[in-house]
Formats: C-alpha cells, structure tokens, sequence
C-alpha cells in the first residue's frame, strides 16, 4: 500500500544517492570553458538519459530478479550493503575523488562533446548506487499504480538535479568547499541509515516466512 512514509523514503532514497550538490561541481569541471547555454543543454540531455535508464530499472528491475532467480530481500540485503558503501565513501569524501577522476578521463578521451551520455548520465547520475536504489525501490511499489507514482518521484528527483545543474555555478559559491563537505558527510550519514533498513527489511523477507 502507498503511504506518505513509503514515498518520502523513496525521494530521500533517490536524492541521495543522485547526489545533485556534489553532482554541481563537477559538471562544472566536465563543462568548463563552455556557454550557459551549452551547459544548460548538456545538463538537459543527460538527465533525460539518465531518467530512462533509472526509469527501466524501475520497471523490469523485479522481473530481471525474478528471472534470475534472485528473490527481492536477497537484492535488498546486497543492494543495501553496496548503498552502505557508497554512504561510507560519501562520509569519507572518497566518492568526489573517484567522480572527479572519472571525469577528468571523460574530458581527455571525448573532448566534452559526448559527456552528457559518458560520463554525465553514466555513471555520474545513473551510477551503481542509483540504479540499486531504483531496483530496490521498486519491490516496495509492487503495483503498475505504484510504479506509475514511483516513476513520478524519480522525475521529480531527476527534475532537482536538473535544477541543480543549471544553477551549479552559484551552488558552488553558495556552498565552498566546507559547505559541500558538511552537506555531503550529512547525507552520507542518512544513506547509511536507509541501507541499514534496507538490510533489515530483506533478512526479515529471506529469513522470517
């Protein structure tokens, strides 16, 4: 049953692991030297990718487990452990670092004009931990209804992170360098509780009938 709970859970879920703030920075590093304009179609064209490609895992992301024989409560253990993870990255300021390099390789080898497929929607946006969130997200909306309203969510989601980028310039400034340190370890420490209830939610599916 959708309540206000499951929903609000599901956009904290998809904002986190999204990340726009630290998101903000670094797409002014893979855009740099380029017009508003340009950045604002570049953000434009890789959310809308990153959207689909969130977007299918919400569809089939239960019905691929299923195919494989993989039960939703082992993938909520596995996909809370890896959120866990990214959470322990985000507190320890090591995720920036790795996004950062991802992005310095992008600029070098596609000289910016393919960045918002590589490395913009993938994997910046719709990275491991926001494609986990969404397969896992969708065993708690099990309904086409549900699914529906949890699409809504990720466009809302996807929309702020659009947002995000358009305006990155000045949340940059806004924040420097200890405001975007505060905030990330911040939302690091909220990762980490929802992937800790991940777990538990799926050992009591796997271990409690």
């Amino acid at each position: 049953m959708l309540t206000t709970d499951t929903v609000i859970n599901a956009i904290t879920t998809l904002l986190v692991t999204i990340d726009p703030p630290g998101l903000a920075p670094i797409f002014l590093g893979l855009t740099v030297g380029m017009t508003r304009a340009q950045r604002k179609q570049v953000a434009l064209r890789g959310s809308l990718i990153a959207f689909c490609i969130l977007a299918v895992f919400v569809v089939t992301g239960s019905s691929v487990l299923s195919l494989l024989g993989i039960s939703i409560g082992a993938f909520r253990i596995a996909g809370g452990l890896l959120l866990f993870w990214i959470a322990f990255e985000m507190i320890f300021e090591r995720r920036n670092e790795r996004k950062e390099k991802t992005s310095e390789v992008a600029i070098t080898r596609d000289h910016i004009h393919n960045i918002a497929v590589f490395p913009l929607a993938l994997p910046l946006i719709a990275g491991p931990g926001a494609i986990s969130a969404a397969i896992l997200l969708s065993g708690s909306f099990p309904s086409a209804l549900e699914r529906s309203a949890l699409i809504g969510v990720l466009a809302l989601c996807i929309a702020i992170l659009f947002l995000a980028l358009v305006i990155a310039d000045r949340i940059d400034r806004f924040l420097g360098n200890t405001g975007r340190a505060i905030l990330t370890r911040l939302l690091g420490v909220i990762l980490a509780a929802l992937a800790v209830q991940f777990v538990v939610d799926g050992v009591k599916s796997v271990f409690i009938l």
